[in-house]
């Protein structure tokens, strides 16, 4: 049960928020007037059709913008619907993100960021953190959370990259479902973001993106087809840019012609907050509940575009006076909405968003020990040389030199998730720094840590040589809103949406603690790539990514080999900036256009069509066991194949092993190189081995055909690759279809 908040935390925490937004509403009842539609044993669209059916206009009308007061000053809420009490028909309550129920809220736990949660390569524990995620939303009288986002990392660059889950459609698609299956086990509709081809952060507001039809179907679209198809996410946010000439929020081939149409969406289609522009356009189109940061009567910001309210009652009535929208398309917009809402549960579990689940503590002692199991399955080690890692030493007796501001618990509440709405509730106790869990297994272990923050470089220096080994924690801000300018190391400060940099050189540091101390551990919170230009000097390196809560625990419970580093690049590194140009038309844009010109060479797709060498390749990570992979054996199954291999843990410890499947197309289908199509999380014990199957559907061997805007399989040879990252595939196999 949710635990309350001391009284004092509260007054200080809470200001006078409650102040702004009254009590709480309305909820809803169980009125026998509403019998027709609150029997569980009717289907979703049933009792929406009878629901629908039974509403007047203005009660329709209600159902489809925001309720006053918006965004935070709810109860921390990104915005919500009232219900309509005499209809029983419940809130609405909107919250975000990925990483934990963020926002405004208190209390809630901050799980790993997206791009960590990637880096595990593990569905089903990514489902886990899904239904943890759900809950605590439900607790906090939260029932839509808008998340997943899954936004592919086009660029490096993309100040939101921490938010995604990387690179490649498949792995995006994979962890995708489970996730929202997750939110979605609870009474909680999960919101799919943002849609689509919104990868940039650069002038998001106005970017007129061009995606060739076959990269589109075949990347940027992949991983919402699977929200929708396999999935069944309960609603869809429509995303800022324009798409070849018009905003997404009113692009009908997008919103009706693919994602109803083509892939049989039943769910509803919200705003991002303030990325509606027009009134029967945006309906028509196919854009059902309008959502925005600020009321009609509050200005504008660049931040969230125009405060208009183009779904307001007023304004869906002057357009049907018009003509313009039709009484049927209101219904078609009310009964999406309401379908979904039947179909999660939302008017059988009703929530009652208030003081009360506002202040109430939601954050259990199993979810914080979830949230340091992903945050250790999700770091990647990337080098360790001499196996200096994990450090045994059962004596104890050793000096521990700890560097660096992202390691304080300061640092730590800008280092452990990224900037914009994803953003948790960051506050210490409840964020363990880097320092703390290090300091916690160090006494443990009978080992004694000093720290120093290390903008005085030389201070780094002579505590790193000082010490027996020294761990130098560095970070690099992301945040919505903004793109990163390079690959360098920039901390910042945010609330939100609101960062400020952190003048810090830490590259300098870095380089000052590897050349003065051979033990060393570089730890990178990063949400993106970054340049390593210390790398040869560098005893291991590690990247948790954002990693939440519980980041410190997580990382003190690794280097100490309680854990294991369980994470694989879910994004290539490059080497350094000139591997990740672009032409000025594909990024950030000319003349307010953006032209995805390299079509399907996205990510490692593009280092193997051009033959480049990576500095780190996707699906790359080290642990602390080795595994062998033999007997490949690759056979057509119905529509599909059957990839089996065998996994051998060889080392003494045990481990999670990742066999990753690629798959070559013939040279006439005019793919990259190699894709990756299927993967496994597998842990054995020492010695142990274990027969994998990877099932691989029709459509890994499928193309987009744009002549005949259809999926179609080139009859040929298909070349199997089988390894543990897209550059070590050491098994191969073929196919004929």
């Amino acid at each position: 049960m949710p635990r309350s908040l001391t009284a004092a935390a509260a007054a200080t925490l809470v200001g006078g928020l409650l102040s702004l937004v009254g009590t709480s509403p309305a909820t809803a009842g169980t009125d026998p007037a509403c019998a027709r539609w609150m029997d569980r044993r009717d289907s979703a669209s049933e009792r929406a059709d009878a629901l629908v059916g039974a509403m007047s206009l203005d009660q329709e009308l209600h159902m489809l913008t925001f309720g006053d007061p918006p965004w935070v000053t709810y109860y921390g809420n990104a915005g919500h619907v009232d219900g309509i009490p005499e209809l029983c028909v419940p809130d609405l309550v909107l919250s975000d993100a990925g990483s934990g129920v963020a926002g405004m809220h208190l209390a809630t736990t901050v799980f790993p960021s997206g791009v960590a949660q990637a880096s595990t390569w593990d569905p089903a524990l990514e489902r886990d953190l899904g239904r943890a995620i759900g809950a605590e939303a439900h607790s906090k009288g939260v029932n839509v959370m808008l998340a997943p986002g899954m936004n592919l990392a086009r660029t490096p660059y993309n100040g939101r990259n921490f938010e995604y889950f990387g690179e490649d459609p498949h792995l995006s698609s994979e962890m995708t479902v489970p996730f929202i299956r997750g939110i979605q086990d609870n009474p909680v509709i999960a919101d799919a973001k943002h849609f689509a081809f919104n990868e940039q952060e650069v002038d998001r507001m106005t970017i007129d993106t061009h995606v060739p039809e076959r990269a589109a179907r075949e990347l940027y679209l992949a991983p919402f087809e699977a929200a929708v198809r396999r999935a069944g996410v309960g609603s869809i946010m429509c995303s800022y840019n324009r798409i070849d000439g018009k905003h997404a929020c009113q692009n009908r081939a997008l919103l009706t012609g693919i994602l109803r149409r083509d892939w049989g969406f039943r769910g509803f289609v919200v705003s991002d907050w303030g990325a509606t522009h027009s009134t029967a356009p945006s309906a028509n189109a196919g854009m059902d509940l309008e959502m925005h940061a600020f009321a009609s009567s509050l200005p504008a910001t660049s931040v969230f575009g125009a405060g208009s309210r183009y779904y307001g009652a007023d304004s869906l009535r002057a357009a049907m006076a018009k003509g313009s929208i039709t009484r049927t398309r209101i219904d078609a917009m009310v009964r999406n909405i309401t379908r979904s809402m039947f179909a999660q549960g939302l008017f059988d579990h009703v929530v009652a968003p208030g003081p009360v689940p506002y202040l109430s503590d939601v954050s259990t002692p199993e979810h914080r020990a979830l949230a340091r199991r992903v945050a250790a399955e999700a770091t990647v080690m990337l080098k360790n040389h001499e196996h200096l890692l994990p450090l045994r030493n059962v004596d104890g007796g050793r000096t521990i030199a700890v560097v660096g501001y992202a390691a304080n618990p300061v640092g730590a509440a800008n280092s452990v998730s990224g900037g914009g709405s994803s953003r948790g509730p960051n506050l210490p106790p409840r964020i363990v720094s880097a320092l703390e869990g290090i300091q916690a297994q160090a006494a443990a272990h009978g080992d004694r840590v000093v720290y120093v923050e290390g903008s005085n470089v030389e201070d780094a220096r002579l505590a790193a040589q000082a010490a027996d080994v020294a761990v130098v924690v560095a970070t690099d801000g992301s945040s919505e809103g903004t793109d990163r300018p390079d690959l360098g190391l920039r901390p910042s400060a945010c609330v939100t949406l609101f960062c400020q940099s952190v003048p810090l050189e830490q590259e300098k540091m870095i380089a000052a603690v590897t050349q003065a101390n051979r033990r060393n551990v570089v730890v990178l919170d990063i949400g993106a790539p970054v340049r390593m230009p210390w790398l040869s000097d560098a005893g291991a390196v590690l990247v948790p990514w954002y990693g939440g809560a519980e980041h410190g625990n997580a990382l003190g419970a690794v280097l100490y080999g309680e854990l294991e580093p369980g994470g694989r690049l879910p994004q290539t590194f490059p080497r350094s900036e000139r591997q990740v140009r672009f032409t000025p038309a594909q990024y950030p844009g000319r003349d307010g256009r953006v032209t995805y010109s390299e079509g399907l060479h996205v990510g490692y797709r593009w280092y193997d069509a051009q033959g480049v060498s990576p500095l780190f390749p996707f699906g790359f990570g080290l642990g602390y066991t080795t595994y062998s992979f033999r007997d490949l054996a690759v056979r057509r199954d119905g529509r599909g194949a059957l990839v089996r291999v065998t996994v051998r843990n060889t080392g003494t410890r045990p481990g999670k092993a990742v066999p990753q499947v690629y798959v070559a197309y013939p040279a006439r289908a005019g793919e990259p190189p190699r894709q990756l199509r299927g993967f496994a999380a597998v842990r054995l014990q020492p010695g142990e081995s274990r027969r994998v199957t990877i099932h691989l559907p029709r459509r890994a061997f499928a193309r987009w055909s744009p002549s005949r805007h259809a999926w179609v399989v080139t009859p040929g040879t298909y070349r199997v690759r089988v390894g543990t990252s897209s550059r070590h595939l050491p098994l191969r196999g073929r196919i004929e279809w």
